[in-house]
């Protein structure tokens, strides 16, 4: 099958580029956005949580796939959660919402039902999971402030999202967690909210005990050079084996043929800090398998301009995602000026499996390099992320009983 790179738009991104041609929204006065910081969220509410165990929510959905082999041959993988698991999972989802607003409401949008499925509903497989609204910046402000027009202070938006992430955490931890064991999940925006708040009231602190791992994908988390802490973190480590606890997976991934450019948003080291990165296929080092769970078709965040498909000739499938076992390796790549996770798609011509996925941001028919494959940084590593947790499940609670 010929090479081909297909079209992967996020939102933000076309948003960004309109704001600039056409003008951003007017700037919100600044009382207004900081006047939200008083009014805190009850998170009693139970409207206030995407996602909670033992109702029918955002993370109850059809996860099916379809296997799709190297020979073209198509099967039914089916999934279903775990209702009896024995951990918690505690998830911040990224940067999605298209509210016209520098923050967004509670209401739940379908963008924010639709990250959940992507990025967390698999878990249930291995944990309870919560998935709390908050009032994050808006794909909105971050287009006007790309386009040099603020709406408000970013650091006023953040402090809304941090405070709400902050009182959504307290009160899980008082009504639901009875002292259970917590896996962080969190990707970009998120990763950065559940960053403060490992620094502010778990790295160090009593908290950290009940930490089996975290999750922190596509957010800069920086180690000193050669070392596993002393960056962003000063006592959780990165996980170097699937049954390490109380240990940190975090990396940015670019494609093998686009590596991180001059001016990346992501994978960049500062002085003697570098980015970390902890390999989901291959914790103690090297090279790995990623097993992958991708969207059938483009929906959502990614659209794209030309027909996909996933063999060739064509065949239909069903399921809302797809597995390529055997298709993409990664390992992590580390130097002066970089560390990031490169991923490498396995691609041979002769067989008739496509010989490309949809990842990359293209705008205009150019690749945005510095945000290398940033939409489905949690998609590549899916099924590792699953079997890194059972595994880190069974240590953490072997070790609780000693």
């Amino acid at each position: 099958m010929l090479h081909k790179i297909y079209t992967l738009v996020l939102v933000f991104c076309i948003g960004i580029l309109v704001s600039v041609s056409m003008g951003a929204p007017a700037i919100a006065q600044t009382k207004d956005a900081a006047d939200k910081i008083a009014a805190k969220i009850d998170y009693s509410e139970p409207s206030t949580w995407l996602c909670r165990p033992g109702r029918q929510d955002a993370c109850i959905v059809d996860l099916s796939t379809t296997v799709v082999a190297a020979d073209g041959s198509l099967t039914r993988e089916d999934w279903a959660p775990n209702p009896d698991a024995p951990i918690d999972c505690f998830y911040i989802y990224p940067t999605v919402s298209l509210d016209p607003t520098p923050s967004s409401d509670m209401n739940v949008g379908p963008e924010e039902q639709r990250v959940v499925v992507s990025q967390l509903a698999r878990f249930a497989s291995q944990c309870r999971v919560y998935a709390p609204m908050y009032r994050q910046r808006t794909l909105t402000a971050l287009r006007a402030e790309m386009a040099g027009k603020p709406m408000a202070p970013a650091d006023v938006l953040a402090k809304i999202a941090k405070d709400d992430v902050l009182d959504a955490w307290n009160y899980y931890l008082k009504n639901d967690n009875k002292g259970r064991g917590i896996v962080l999940v969190g990707h970009s925006q998120g990763a950065r909210m559940l960053i403060d708040l490992i620094r502010d009231e778990i790295d160090g602190k009593p908290a950290q005990s009940q930490i089996i791992s975290a999750i922190l994908i596509g957010a800069n988390v920086m180690v000193a050079r050669n070392k596993d802490v002393g960056g962003t973190f000063k006592h959780m480590p990165l996980c170097h084996k699937k049954d390490d606890t109380g240990c940190v997976i975090a990396y940015s991934s670019f494609r093998s043929t686009i590596p991180p450019p001059e001016k990346s948003r992501y994978g960049l080291n500062k002085g003697d800090l570098v980015a970390a990165c902890a390999n989901p296929a291959a914790l103690e080092g090297g090279s790995g398998e990623l097993h992958s769970y991708l969207q059938t078709a483009p929906s959502g965040l990614i659209t794209t301009d030309k027909p996909f498909s996933w063999v060739t000739p064509p065949k239909p499938i069903s399921t809302p995602f797809v597995s390529v076992p055997g298709l993409l390796k990664a390992k992590c790549v580390t130097d002066d000026r970089l560390s990031y996770l490169e991923v490498a798609v396995q691609a041979d011509p002769k067989d008739p499996r496509t010989d490309d996925i949809i990842g990359d941001v293209i705008v205009g028919g150019k690749v945005l390099t510095d945000w290398g494959l940033h939409v489905i940084d949690m998609h590549l590593a899916m099924g590792n992320f699953l079997d890194i947790v059972n595994h880190q499940a069974k240590a953490y609670l072997k070790a609780k009983k000693k």
